[in-house]
């Protein structure tokens, strides 16, 4: 039995047997603890579907925790970190994969997807109100001075709660993209964004720069392609080129708007052969995205023109 399941076996009988409040209390206090420390056993996990069986009951564990301490970071930093990832690797993406083959149920994956990006985010901010009061509502009336509250002195407490509260919103928008009211809440995304960048734009080897990418190319307008080359580069650099989710990010944000077919498939074929278990704690996120860089190959005639009609454009454009 490994350290960690043994420190958990412990709280919960504490848990169990205390009848005081106090008691109660501290066993919870100790899970989340337990929960946020470190890398998060489903970030390790070697099966993509036995995590996405597990992540449910862990998520309604860690709820039922809430109820008995609402206002503990570190519980509040796991909800918001766990609907994020069950969303995005689990009904988001299997949204995407129906869209063209069941429009119904795929809409209602999105709705879905969509509410528990929402709940993510409420568990987000609910921890950055604990610190900062009035944070939720400074950020929607002005971003940029909300976020310049956080203090450099804190950002090792902050920057996780930053990302996760910032993709959970950033991901909330990307499933209504029809949703004026959605969209007008970027400004809050680019912010918080910002800010962690300012604190530490090496955090979790790239991780921030890697979201930049992304945000950088959902932006309206014409496309910033020096921000998300900028982007793209230093997250390469951060992280040695060992997530394989940065190349999706780039092949998505890059080379299907530019049409760029071989460049595209170059690198998916990167993502493709990092080896999932040479950095075990990226090892799911790895296994999800070469999953994805499967999917996406298998869609490539659809995502890219002919290759005569792509090379009569770009002579037009010149």
């Amino acid at each position: 039995m490994s350290i960690l399941v043994k420190r958990v076996s412990v709280v919960l009988l504490t848990l169990a047997c205390g009848s005081g409040c106090s008691v109660r209390k501290y066993a919870v206090n100790q899970i989340g603890e337990i929960l946020s420390s470190g890398d998060s056993i489903y970030e390790t996990e070697e099966d993509i579907q036995l995590a996405g069986e597990a992540l449910p009951f862990s998520l309604k564990l860690v709820e039922s925790l809430l109820q008995e301490s609402p206002n503990h970071r570190d519980l509040l930093l796991a909800a918001c970190r766990g609907f994020v990832l069950y969303s995005y690797a689990y009904v988001d993406y299997e949204a995407e994969v129906l869209a063209d083959k069941d429009v119904d149920h795929a809409r209602a994956l999105r709705e879905r997807a969509h509410r528990l990006y929402l709940r993510g985010l409420g568990y987000g901010m609910r921890a950055l109100e604990g610190s900062y009061p009035g944070f939720e509502g400074l950020l929607v009336q002005s971003p940029r001075e909300a976020v310049s509250v956080i203090e450099e002195r804190h950002k090792e407490r902050e920057l996780p709660l930053l990302y996760w509260t910032a993709a959970s919103l950033g991901l909330a928008i990307s499933v209504a993209k029809n949703d004026a009211a959605m969209l007008a809440r970027l400004p809050e995304v680019e912010a918080i964004l910002d800010r962690a960048l300012e604190l530490d734009e090496s955090w979790n080897r790239g991780a921030l720069h890697e979201f930049g990418v992304t945000l950088a190319a959902s932006q309206p307008g014409r496309m910033d392609t020096d921000r998300i080359e900028r982007h793209y580069q230093r997250a390469l650099e951060l992280s040695e080129g060992r997530r394989a989710s940065l190349y999706l990010v780039y092949a998505e944000a890059h080379s299907v708007p530019m049409q760029n077919r071989s460049e595209f498939r170059s690198l998916l074929e990167k993502a493709l052969d990092i080896d999932p278990d040479a950095e075990p704690s990226y090892r799911l996120m790895n296994l999800l995205a070469q999953r994805r860089a499967e999917w996406l190959l298998s869609r490539i005639d659809e995502l890219f023109l002919d290759e005569d009609v792509a090379s009569l454009r770009e002579g037009v454009t010149h």
